[in-house]
């Protein structure tokens, strides 16, 4: 990433910040820490003025945050991060979404994103020492207007005070402190001296949420708005090959009927019509090779595949000569589906297209990837193009699209008609014709000697890569290798002298995308329920076999261990229950679940699931628990119904009848225990969601000694 350099003026014209108030330009050294990004070179950018903080009269503090508020929280942990250090009175701080600009750019990845559970962990060192830079300056001001030392003024709770007990507030100071140079040199807090690091705080975004101020994308209304919904092939791949549209010129409202690149649009005044007329559309498809897909042909594909050697991902030792050699051996195949990203607000993006300008308003995760394509599409440049980032109704990975599907063909619409429109999905759009985790098929063979501990383990995974084919690739497949694909099974924690993993990688028509935890949502399923059967082989307690084998990694220990504890382990349960465990490490963070199970009419019923979380140093502890809270919601509802199928190319599911999330009433106790730490925080949006297949699984066969070695476990009736 080169160093930004963007003139004053320049910058607050192409955001679209107000001059006034608070300035500040500083350099900061780039963040690393991530896995992947663990080979960038350290940065150093030039922040320009008002990027992050506007200080007003009133002494209002405005924060502008360049992540996307998906429901994780980050509107409020970001905005900690920067008033631990800039001493703002915390009830007079609001945040509102960033522009698209390159200094809202991710510190790693030279683009503006939010993804991969990075946002406090690619920010914990950014975003307070915006902070700090701003808080420096502000004393400075003040030092200046009462001609004393710096040293004798300090800040707190937005006011500055002078030791003879002058004080002045941020308000009265913003102009002053806007004139000077920004330090070089920008110290920050010892944590010990943290205020709201580390202390539960109640959002800054759930006031909006809940009074129904909060614009999420379908609330956006624009004058002379057109509504446009579009008729989509039936199959991935498919083109028009021609259409009818008389019937649908007839319902009221419609206005026109045109085809797009990816199907036909139909605009109206409103959504209904628009969708009634879409509804009457004759189009007869070009359905090419996709029309052949089916779940049933993959599988076939897939295992044939599981059986043979892939390119290896990891080996050390000879795996297959000591499987021969082993006391025990135990084998196993598993498959599990594709998934739909689901989120609840369904995809949509509303445009007003003029001449030499376009504002976007969309609930994106890629905001530069999607602005840099619409730019592309009408022939404008990427800076006549802006961004309005609303809040988005989940995320989950889908609106984090490397090829901008619902951001591009709004703007083929919106070029079109030469009139502002907002182009809607319906749930059924997405789940029939949107991205999908891969579909898995993993093979593996493990054997154990005489003390019961592991002597080999074989894995082959066989699955899509997500990455090939998108701006990733580069530096996320090596010699074939997608790294998502094997993450959490390459790199397994566990001591194992002989070990080989493998991968498949088909190629095909079914479109595939990052969805919560990505690689992880399906490898910590597999490992985890082999290493309860290694567990079993052995005689062995599970969470005992596991932290014998986990001596190399103590934080998988301590999760494990607190999981365990807080949970009972060992403690008798009611009659009809018992309990699963599985850990996981991902996204830098390590967390271990406990899951208790009974079944209930031949299927699994989770009654509580407990949590431990290794994340670093905590910024916000209420938001570190929602999120876990959430991530079990995530992960039981693929684990017990989340299942996409093909047949003749086609989607058999549609909605939340047939592709249900869980359901009240089959929702958990979750318990959530965090660990304490000084270490530089680690991601947690995705964290929570690996380890609870496993969990429940691995319960599942205590209690009947059945193994669940596919999902969703639903399709399975247990006695």
């Amino acid at each position: 990433m080169s160093e930004i350099n963007v003139s004053r003026r320049g910058f607050l014209k192409a955001a679209g910040v107000s001059a006034a108030g608070l300035v500040i330009g500083f350099y900061l050294p780039g963040v690393r820490g991530r896995a992947i990004a663990a080979e960038a070179p350290a940065q150093q950018i030039q922040y320009p003025p008002n990027a992050f903080i506007r200080i007003a009269p009133n002494n209002t503090v405005t924060l502008l945050i360049n992540k996307s508020e998906m429901g994780q929280g980050v509107y409020t942990s970001l905005a900690m991060l920067i008033n631990e250090e800039l001493e703002a009175d915390w009830s007079k701080v609001k945040v509102e979404s960033a522009p698209v600009a390159p200094v809202y750019n991710h510190t790693v990845f030279p683009i503006q994103l939010t993804g991969g559970s990075t946002s406090v962990a690619s920010s914990w060192e950014q975003m307070r020492r915006i902070g700090a830079t701003a808080r420096i300056m502000l004393v400075q001001a003040a030092a200046r207007q009462w001609q004393v030392p710096v040293d004798e003024c300090h800040a707190e709770n937005g006011v500055v005070t002078h030791k003879s007990g002058k004080k002045l507030s941020y308000g009265e100071l913003a102009d002053a402190a806007n004139q000077l140079v920004p330090p070089t040199v920008v110290p920050l807090k010892d944590p010990k001296d943290f205020k709201l690091i580390g202390k539960s705080t109640k959002r800054l975004d759930s006031p909006e949420k809940v009074n129904g101020k909060a614009q999420f994308g379908l609330d956006v209304y624009l004058p002379n708005m057109l509504t446009v919904v579009v008729a989509r092939g039936p199959v991935f791949g498919g083109k028009v090959k021609r259409f009818n549209a008389d019937e649908a010129r007839k319902v009221p409202g419609v206005k026109a009927v045109f085809q797009v690149p990816t199907g036909v649009a139909v605009a109206a005044t409103g959504f209904w019509p628009a969708k009634t007329a879409r509804d009457l559309l004759e189009v007869e498809w070009d359905e090419g090779p996709g029309g052949q897909l089916s779940t049933a042909g993959l599988m076939t594909e897939y295992t044939d595949l599981a059986k043979q050697p892939g390119k290896v991902a990891n080996k050390h030792g000879d795996a297959v000569s000591a499987l021969k050699e082993a006391g025990k051996t135990v084998s196993a195949s598993y498959a599990v589906p594709y998934l739909a990203h689901a989120p609840m607000e369904p995809l949509n993006c509303v445009v007003d297209l003029r001449k030499d300008s376009c504002e976007i308003w969309t609930g994106t995760q890629f905001q530069t990837v999607d602005r840099e394509a619409a730019a592309k599409i009408v022939g404008l440049k990427s800076e006549q193009v802006q961004i309005h980032t609303t809040f988005l109704g989940g995320g989950f990975g889908r609106r984090a699209n490397p090829v901008s599907d619902f951001v591009g063909e709004a703007m083929h619409v919106a070029k079109h008609l030469k009139q502002p429109v907002k182009v809607m999905w319906t749930r059924e759009d997405d789940i029939h014709g949107g991205f999908y985790r891969p579909m898995w098929v993993d093979s593996i063979e493990a054997g154990i000697g005489a003390d019961g501990k592991p002597v080999a383990w074989r894995h082959t995974i066989v699955g899509q890569s997500i990455t090939t084919g998108t701006p990733f690739e580069g530096f996320m497949v090596k010699d074939g290798i997608d790294a998502t694909s094997v993450e959490g099974a390459a790199d397994l924690p566990y001591t194992i002298p002989n070990l080989q993993v493998d991968l498949h990688s088909p190629r095909h028509e079914v479109p595939v995308l990052w969805w919560r935890s990505v690689g992880h949502s399906h490898t910590a399923f597999v490992v985890e329920t082999m290493m309860d059967e290694m567990a079993h082989l052995a005689g062995q307690d599970p969470v005992a076999y596991r932290l014998d084998l986990l001596e190399g990694s103590p934080r998988h220990q301590g999760v494990l261990r607190l999981a365990a504890e807080k949970a009972g382990w060992g403690k008798p349960l009611p009659a009809g229950r018992a309990y699963g465990v599985a850990v996981h490490k991902s996204f830098e963070s390590y967390v271990a679940e406990v899951a208790e199970v009974s079944i209930d009419d031949g299927k699994v019923r989770v009654h509580r699931v407990v949590c431990a979380v290794d994340c670093g140093r905590v910024v916000n502890p209420d938001g570190v628990r929602q999120q876990l809270e959430s991530a079990v919601v995530y992960g039981l509802s693929a684990a017990l119904h989340g299942e996409i199928t093909l047949d003749k190319g086609r989607v058999q599911q549609s909605n939340f009848h047939n592709y249900p999330p869980l359901r009240y009433t089959e929702m958990p106790t979750v318990e959530v225990h965090i660990v304490p730490s000084e270490a530089a925080p680690t991601g947690i949006g995705e964290p929570g969601t690996p380890p609870v297949a496993p969990a429940v699984a691995n319960a599942v066969f205590a209690l009947t000694g059945k193994r669940l070695r596919s999902m969703p476990f639903d399709k399975t009736t247990l006695a």
